[in-house]
């Protein structure tokens, strides 16, 4: 199962590296990731394959949210399918 993670909020030293790290713990795979930095704003989208995640993906999403919030950051983790409904045109 693919999902699509975010990552938005203030730019700090170590976002992509917490964030994979989390992810290469539970056994999820990324599959490509784009980022940015706009003035001192940090966002970051991810592709990555759960297939094989050793925890259920609403676990996986709420490990990620925590993540974010010890961070000051806003992490979600949602399925591919439903991020792709919801950005139809």
């Amino acid at each position: 199962m693919r999902a699509i993670v975010t990552v938005i909020g203030k730019d700090q030293v170590g976002i992509i590296a917490a964030v994979c790290a989390l992810l290469s713990a539970q056994n999820v795979n990324v599959l490509d990731i784009s980022q940015t930095v706009l003035q001192e704003y940090f966002t970051m989208i991810m592709l990555v394959d759960a297939t094989n995640a050793a925890i259920p993906f609403s676990q996986l999403a709420s490990l990620l949210e925590t993540e974010g919030k010890a961070r000051n950051l806003d992490i979600r983790a949602q399925r591919e399918d439903i991020f792709q409904a919801m950005h139809r045109i």
